[in-house]
């Protein structure tokens, strides 16, 4: 391992099956259904004692005990890791654990989880064991007691390398762009810190952390070994060994350690949420191995680390939130004190930006640029805000403004990150927050470009320098945290509310002035009908009376003639006088007009023919232009049965009104001598008749009542004049 030798590309290294396992253990592969061993690494021979393994009952090399556990971890439907047990064997004493496996998948086919695997890792002396669960706890009452999350990362590095005795620890948190970074250290007189130091997201590939997030411990006592492989070979289908702790490592990872000087190393994975947070990486100068019980004591340490971390960062989040709550709560108190919500918050620009924690901040509304601290020029606000378009996505967020948007190269000094909302992009109205460039300067643990170039055979070398490199990165300021884009998301929520109030005050107050000159205009239009009304009226009364004195002074046949004229005269009048008192002028209750004006015509006809007259009248409402016809006719069906039906004197009379539809049908049935003169004759009555009926766009047809006659008016219920 001198450092010069061509790896495979870390991303495309099938780590998961390396076929071999480091020296210091043996592994046992067996047939999940019978526990007959197919394969095994390692010294079995020797270490066992058993030289004829191959085939032979799992029970035969770790004892009936041991492997009746592994039975029924091999009937249970998962099989996770497990320990099983501790075995004495001639070359020593070992712990033992297993795991349900399969044969790796191979192309698109999944194989079925029907093999186990056992390790057998060599045990310590007991009596030289530190009681692990008292020291546990210890770490953990320490981990709780930390303040802070720097305080809790230093305790955590203090805590592992007491438990591992490694030279040095670091703890290792990834960034959003996979790349580490040492957050908290503690190491041996001597070592060269790593403080503060990154390394690249390609230290570690992608495969690593997904075995790292399966895998919470990792221990590789000497990268100086020779690996043992499986036996005997079996080409073709390899076993999965993802889940074995003694899993051989990548020659890429060991040439790393390599390279750092480094010849053990131990990690505990730091998972939050189902995702790979950090790293507590163990390194250590000389061989050093680490025993089943510390490692698993050191597992269940990283748990109790993780849940600490997420509680103190979610508990950091959640005071920023208060904050963040408060203002916001502020905010809306002055929207809801002002009428615009543009002007609210023209005289609070200054908490706007100091709440959210920017350098500055501009509120755009339409041709007004109204700013607080250090911002962009009017032209290139513009053209800023025209870039973020119609405000689809809700909350932009960038702490690499000239990343994205690469006009901001002019402006980075003070707007190398920028916080936008856009409200409206018709007018425009947006708020755009900006912070100012921060020149960073990273100090990586090597230079992370150096080594990034191939070999002669296109294969790349791991890196081989660790000494600090430093970078300074330009072009972006401070990031945007959750809690801030959430707010400002919540304020464009509360300034499109408070906008959308404000319009709706102003419909309203626009809808209340329609309404006051509507009601100003129907008391006007109400006046006018009356008077209308009140001179028709007036206009009939005279008619009726003139033909009243009239039917005194003439003869018989005159009289009679006067009167069918003074009947058709009251018919209208009635439907003037129900348009006054009615609420509405378009339309009319026929069916308590056709009431009246039945009662008033047979009235006028005589005393008995109140009690012939039957009547069967639906609530239909007609248009008040048809109302007039439909009366006149009705008169003239009554006239007739008067007057050809009985001979002028009372008899039976029934009138009916029913709707059908958008339709009326309105019927007139005597039981008298059934003449059809309505229909057939040509008097001045009948004429009428037929003129009103055309009016009406509608049919009157007549019928054999058995006896008498049955005359039929159907007409729409709304209609223009024909």
């Amino acid at each position: 391992m001198d450092g010069s030798t061509d790896l495979p590309l870390c991303d495309n290294e099938p780590i998961h099956i390396p076929g071999s396992i480091q020296p210091h253990g043996m592994l046992l592969v067996a047939t999940r259904d019978r526990l007959v061993v197919t394969q095994a690494a390692g010294e079995i021979e020797t270490r066992l004692g058993v030289a004829d393994w191959h085939g032979a009952p799992l029970g035969a090399l770790i004892g009936a005990a041991l492997a009746e556990r592994v039975q029924a971890l091999a009937e249970a439907p998962e099989g996770d890791p497990v320990y099983i047990g501790r075995i004495a064997a001639p070359g020593g004493n070992y712990d033992a654990s297993a795991h349900l496996a399969a044969f790796a998948e191979l192309g698109e086919t999944r194989r079925e989880t029907n093999l186990v695997v056992v390790e057998l890792e060599p045990a310590p002396v007991a009596e030289q064991e530190v009681p692990l669960l008292d020291a546990v706890e210890r770490r953990a009452r320490a981990f709780r007691r930390a303040n802070n999350l720097t305080a809790l990362y230093d305790a955590a590095a203090r805590a592992f390398r007491l438990l591992t005795g490694f030279d040095r620890v670091l703890v290792y948190r990834f960034n959003s762009d996979d790349a580490g970074q040492v957050v908290a250290e503690d190491l041996a007189p001597g070592l060269p810190s790593l403080m503060d130091h990154y390394f690249p997201a390609s230290d570690i590939p992608r495969q690593a952390r997904a075995l790292y997030v399966r895998n919470l411990s990792r221990v590789i006592p000497d990268i100086a070994y020779t690996p043992m492989p499986l036996r005997p070979t079996m080409p073709g289908v390899p076993v999965d060994m993802s889940d074995c702790c003694l899993r051989s490592v990548s020659p890429q990872h060991l040439q790393y350690m390599a390279n750092m000087g480094m010849r053990a190393s131990a990690s505990f994975s730091l998972v939050r949420d189902g995702t790979l947070w950090g790293l507590i990486a163990c390194h250590n100068l000389t061989p050093r191995g680490m025993s089943y019980d510390r490692r698993a004591a050191g597992r269940v340490l990283a748990g109790v680390l993780a849940r600490e971390i997420r509680a103190k960062e979610d508990a950091e989040f959640y005071r920023l939130r208060l904050r963040l709550r408060s203002f916001e709560d502020d905010v809306l108190r002055v929207l809801a004190r002002e009428d615009l919500p543009d002007a609210a918050l023209r005289d609070h620009l200054g908490e706007l930006r100091r709440a959210l924690g920017a350098d500055g901040v501009v509120m755009v509304r339409g041709a007004e640029r109204m700013r607080d601290g250090s911002c962009p020029e009017d032209a290139a606000i513009d053209a800023l805000v025209a870039w973020l378009g119609d405000g689809a996505e809700a909350v932009r967020a960038t702490d690499r403004l000239p990343d994205i948007y690469p006009p901001a190269k002019e402006f980075v000094a003070c707007g190398a990150g920028m916080l936008g909302i856009v409200l409206a992009a018709d007018e425009p109205w947006a708020v755009l927050w900006f912070r100012a460039e921060q020149i960073e300067t990273l100090r990586w643990a090597g230079n992370p470009h150096a080594d990034k170039a191939r070999g002669e055979s296109g294969l790349l070398n791991p890196r081989s320098s660790f000494a600090a490199w430093v970078e300074t990165v330009r072009g972006r300021s401070r990031r945007w945290n959750l809690a801030e884009t959430e707010a400002a998301g919540r304020l464009r929520e509360a300034l499109l509310d408070a906008r959308q109030a404000r319009r709706m005050t102003e419909l309203n107050r626009q809808l209340t002035d329609l309404l006051h000159d509507r009601t100003l205009l129907l008391r006007q239009k109400a006046f006018l009908v009356g008077e209308v009304n009140y001179r028709v009226q007036n206009s009939l009364e005279l008619v009726s009376g003139f033909l009243a004195m009239q039917a005194r002074t003439g003869d018989t046949a005159v009289k009679v003639a006067l009167d069918e004229a003074g009947r058709r005269v009251a018919a209208v009048a009635l439907v003037h006088r129900r348009l006054y008192r009615g609420e509405r002028v378009d339309v009319i209750d026929a069916g308590r007009y056709v009431e009246e004006l039945c009662t008033d015509t047979l009235a006028a006809m005589g005393t008995d023919w109140q009690a012939q007259l039957s009547l069967d009248l639906s609530p239909v409402r007609i248009s008040t232009d048809r109302a007039v016809p439909v009366g006149l006719v009705l008169t003239e069906l009554m006239i007739n049965a008067n007057k050809y039906a009985y001979g002028g004197n009372a008899g039976p009379l029934e009138v009916r009104l029913m709707e059908d539809r958008s339709r009326f049908q309105l019927s007139v049935a005597d039981h008298g001598v059934g003449l059809m003169h309505g229909d057939e004759g040509v008097g001045f009555g009948s004429r009428l008749m037929r003129a009103l009926v055309k009016q009406l766009g509608g049919e009157l047809r007549f019928e054999d009542n058995r006896p008498g006659l049955r005359a039929v008016l159907t007409a729409d219920l709304s209609g223009a004049e024909t």
